[in-house]
């Protein structure tokens, strides 16, 4: 394939010959949408059974006939009229419903290869038998349009490449992000859970999943010390009317938990025999008091700001929390820890004059670098979130915002990193930069960001007496290194594969036990490794030392301390390491403490990671 519109026009043929395909082995079936998508296309079906793994490979194998017929792919360019007529004849509804959503001054045309004709725009390839290396990859369930009050039909996933060598290269890496998946490997781990009775994108954190989160909380409080922030909380509810005057309310309301009427308001419409609709509406529009579950940390960090005066010398006022949040996803788009309705940010607002705001930005973004080379995450791209010019959903003078995104940009620029500039990317309130990395498979996540706002400082009046005694503004920076720790830790489970480095590790060494008879000896070392601040745990079970190895290993353990009857002699241990072989081999118990002890203090990576990263 010569561009990625080649590749994008051979995906999208390729889901018009899915649904031709499943047509001819169900005449019944009725069609939805077969949009690209990255690394392939999918077509949402309705149909009377439930599809299974065999259909999947019966429709892929009538995919491979239509190939093989080397049809052409027509266009044909119909009235309105003319489609729906064609679209009744054919006998489907929800394609009828797509033709309604087509603007009046649009063109509107129809596809055909073969007996199969489809309501499309384009583009195509020239014939089925351009479409090469092809596979379904499996079966989901989707609601019509999104909406869970529609009725759910089924979505058929599929990928498509120019040669069977890219094809068996993505579905190896398909197999590898299996191995890895956080929801699994969280599971097994005994990292987190949740649980639909305690509420669906809630996130119950696990003793040993607690233990990868306070250790990241640890880590960037200790950098935060170091430049100067200052440690707040923040309650998880506040009055409706404070995200009204930020403007989250209103902008989004549609990702938000409900408000929560005021209790006294509550019973004074009770009384008065007001109707639901027009609670809502009272509480939409402001006109009665209400509650919210904080969708963001900002207007507590901006109380915390104003609650005082505040001088020139003052500033900047760096606020740090770590703030839980809530917001209301749609629960098809709910994904273990990458997609929650609560998660907690490391989040932190800086209020500055405009003087300071470029020095500013380089210290965020250099918090942000920090993280990465602690965790080896060199493949990353910095995306600059700017305004569309021509959208109305901004706030703020056109000066602000052109200062800003001119701050942004510099300082972004001189990271040395690739960076790409989108348009209409923006918050509400102002430009943002976004930091996108590739993991160890090639998988791009979206984690921390940092954003100007002279919005919010406007719209909360906020102020500082300047030298000459006058009152000013100060420029306000929102910034999250990690982003979220829910998504940061489900990154790194499927970063490292569930092989922590020994910093991170639930459980840092396992004391293994060669025979009972030397388990009280063991016992007085695991409590010298515990009063040292390692996390060690010991296995004494009556099986062979083989079967205490690889229990260890099932449970990525990443260091195994050998206990037999020489090492107890000798004072000594032999070291076994799933992560870090250069540490492996036989010495005394002092020194092998030491030597984990660096491993921790250095926050040392998995070989493993390393060769991974280097390929």
């Amino acid at each position: 394939m010569d561009s990625e519109f080649e590749l994008s026009s051979m995906r999208h043929s390729a889901a018009h010959v899915l649904a031709a395909a499943v047509l001819r082995l169900f005449p019944k079936a009725k069609l939805d949408i077969g949009p690209v998508i990255k690394h392939g296309f999918y077509y949402d079906i309705d149909l009377e059974f439930s599809l299974t793994s065999e259909d999947l490979q019966r429709i892929e194998e009538e995919m491979r006939k239509i190939f093989s017929e080397n049809q052409a792919f027509e266009r044909q360019v119909v009235s309105r009229e003319e489609a729906l007529h064609l679209l009744q004849k054919l006998d489907q509804p929800y394609k009828i419903e797509r033709l309604a959503d087509i603007p009046k001054e649009e063109t509107i045309t129809f596809y055909r290869n073969g007996e199969f004709i489809d309501l499309c725009r384009g583009e195509h390839v020239r014939y089925t038998s351009d479409i090469k290396a092809i596979k379904l990859l499996s079966i989901a369930g989707a609601y019509f349009r999104g909406d869970e009050k529609n009725k759910q039909l089924q979505r058929i996933y599929g990928t498509a490449f120019a040669s069977e060598k890219d094809l068996k290269a993505y579905l190896l890496q398909l197999e590898e992000a299996k191995k890895r998946d956080h929801r699994r490997l969280g599971k097994e781990m005994q990292l987190f859970t949740i649980d639909e009775s305690f509420g669906q994108g809630l996130v119950l954190w696990l003793p040993r999943g607690a233990i990868i989160r306070n250790e990241l909380q640890k880590f960037i409080t200790a950098e935060l010390e170091k430049q100067g922030y200052e440690q707040v909380f923040t309650p998880h509810i506040a009055r409706l009317e404070l995200f009204h005057t930020s403007g989250h309310f209103p902008y989004y309301k549609d990702s938000q938990y409900p408000p929560i009427p005021d209790r006294a308001a509550l019973k004074r419409l009770e009384h008065e025999n007001i109707s639901c609709d027009a609670m809502i509406q009272g509480l939409e529009e402001g006109s009665l008091d209400g509650f919210l579950l904080k969708p963001m940390n900002c207007p507590g960090h901006i109380k915390i700001y104003s609650s005082r005066t505040h001088s020139y010398r003052d500033l900047p006022v760096r606020l740090a929390e770590f703030g839980t949040v809530y917001r209301w996803e749609q629960s098809g788009e709910l994904n273990g820890l990458t997609r929650v309705r609560g998660f907690t940010q490391d989040d932190a607002h800086i209020f500055c004059t405009e003087e300071q705001l470029a020095e500013e930005i380089s210290r965020c973004l250099s918090l942000v670098q920090k993280i990465f080379d602690t965790l080896r995450m060199s493949d990353f791209r910095v995306r600059i979130g700017l305004r569309d010019i021509h959208s109305d959903k901004y706030v703020g003078g056109d000066d602000c915002w052109e200062h800003a995104e001119t701050v942004l940009q510099t300082a972004a620029a001189e990271l040395g990193v690739p960076l790409s500039v989108e348009r209409g990317e923006a918050a509400f309130y102002g430009p943002k930069i976004d930091f996108v990395i590739h993991d160890v498979i090639g998988r791009e996540w979206q984690l921390g960001t940092v954003q100007v706002d002279y919005n919010l400082p406007e719209r909360f009046q906020l102020t500082y007496v300047g030298s000459d005694n006058q009152t000013y503004r100060p420029v306000m920076i929102h910034r999250a290194p990690f982003g979220s720790l829910e998504r940061f830790c489900g990154l790194l489970i499927e970063h490292f594969g569930g092989d922590f480095p020994t910093w991170l590790a639930p459980e840092q060494v396992r004391v293994l036990v060669v025979s009972d008879h030397f388990s009280q000896k063991a016992s007085g070392f695991v409590e010298q490794l515990r009063s040292r601040g390692i996390r060690v745990s010991k296995d004494d079970h009556p099986d062979t030392l083989g079967a205490k190895i690889r229990r260890a290993e099932t449970e990525k353990v990443p260091h195994m301390f050998i206990l037999g009857a020489r090492e107890i002699e000798q004072s000594s241990v032999s070291i076994r390491s799933r992560i870090n072989k250069r540490i492996e081999g036989i010495c005394g118990q002092e020194e092998a403490i030491a030597k984990l002890q660096s491993l921790i203090q250095e926050r040392t990576l998995p070989d493993v990671f390393v060769v991974s990263t280097s390929q």
